[in-house]
């Protein structure tokens, strides 16, 4: 047993008081609880901030803003996600089980940890994001589902989350709260690269927690799908995943927005697939041409050279979806 205490914070002055020394933060508690049991997390102090009024999710002008503590399960059902951002609440949905969304909080789906099962079952497995310096038992293990962008020689374990993944492609900000007040970053600032340091995952400081999570509505956020590929159907990460939100002038594309899942240390955006589809018209070619551009440079290991084919498929199967929500 390792003893912790814990605090139930009633403002969130309260909780930016009590991050520190060692503690974790409590919401809906379908990630902690799991890795506490395993000993990945060694939490000192437990803060439950459940009781914070952070649960709103409305339109502030242009800009859709979701509370951190919305579960998500309510988010999925609510009408602006079903018209407007449709990506969005299909990665919600797609993502866990019926029971884990109805607890879950958007924002510490943001901050799950990976699934890679050498960070979770610990010795004998070497796993730097758990032991710093121990080393990547998955680089010349079972990697199946490891990375292919953003890995390093320390790690190439996948971010597993399905909704910052379609954040990530229409520009999402994330509001944090710490003791010099409140910032707002992108989203595409939020999650680090492993590089020689996986254990760190995020750039939240210590003592920050995010409040809020900000979507401009655009006509690509509109025209969108989350395209997610499993070994099973549900309660299951993603293999290779795609958000694409699109802006047609006729045939003619105007904006692309392309994100890719279940292949990347972070959320990964496809820039170089956007561009190559603007100015032309979208068919199946392009589309497929898209999807081979998401997949350039991708670095492969032992087991998952076959997510490059997977996942083109699943960009340019996505991209023709998006386009009949035009």
């Amino acid at each position: 047993m390792q003893p912790f205490s814990y605090y139930r914070a009633e403002t969130a002055n309260d909780v930016v008081s009590a991050l520190s020394g060692g503690a974790r933060i409590l919401a809906g508690g379908t990630t902690l609880y799991d890795l506490m049991k395993l000993d990945v997390e060694r939490a000192e102090r437990v803060v439950d901030i459940s009781a914070l009024a952070l649960t709103d999710i409305q339109m502030d002008g242009e800009t859709l803003v979701l509370g951190a503590l919305a579960r998500m399960s309510d988010a999925a059902e609510h009408e602006i996600l079903r018209t407007e951002f449709p990506a969005l609440r299909e990665s919600l949905w797609r993502a866990a089980s019926q029971q884990l969304r109805n607890m879950a909080t958007l924002g510490g789906n943001l901050l799950q940890r990976t699934r890679c099962s050498y960070f979770r079952h610990g010795a004998p497995y070497a796993c730097n994001k758990r032991r710093p310096g121990s080393g990547c038992a998955a680089l010349e293990g079972l990697n199946r589902a490891h990375a292919l962008f953003g890995g390093s020689d320390a790690c190439i374990a996948v971010y597993p989350g399905d909704f910052a993944t379609a954040l990530m492609a229409f520009d999402a900000e994330i509001d944090l709260l710490g003791p010099s007040g409140t910032r707002r970053i992108p989203l595409a600032s939020l999650h680090r690269e492993p590089e020689d340091n996986p254990e760190r995952e995020t750039n939240l400081e210590p003592d920050e927690f995010i409040t809020a999570i900000r979507v401009p509505r655009s006509n690509a956020a509109r025209a969108s799908t989350y395209h997610k590929i499993r070994d099973r159907e549900s309660y299951a990460f993603a293999l290779v995943s795609a958000a694409v939100g699109l802006d047609l002038d006729g045939d003619i594309v105007r904006d692309a927005r392309i994100a890719l899942g279940g292949v990347a240390t972070r959320p990964w955006r496809a820039s170089e697939a956007e561009r190559l589809l603007v100015g032309r018209p979208l068919t199946e070619a392009t589309a497929r041409e898209a999807g081979v551009a998401a997949f350039a440079g991708a670095s492969t290991t032992q087991h998952n050279a076959f997510k490059t084919e997977l996942g083109a498929r699943a960009v340019a199967d996505a991209l023709m979806i998006a386009k009949t929500r035009i």
